[in-house]
């Protein structure tokens, strides 16, 4: 019983340093530097859309 309690102890403090390193890694790539422009980029203007002579005949040269 006691052999089973230690390695999920252990077991336990390996899950949660790899989630820290995992964690600090996120952040040192810069993935939580801007969460909350996503939600407002459907606000933002399309570009406009190509003649149709452009993409039925390719680009012009």
């Amino acid at each position: 019983m006691l052999t089973s309690v230690v390695m999920l102890i252990i077991l336990s403090l390996f899950l949660a340093t790899g989630v820290w390193l995992v964690f600090l890694w996120a952040v040192r790539k810069g993935e939580f530097d801007d969460a909350e422009r996503p939600k407002y980029r459907m606000l933002d203007e399309d570009e406009p859309a190509p003649p149709i002579e452009e993409i039925e005949n390719g680009p012009k040269q």
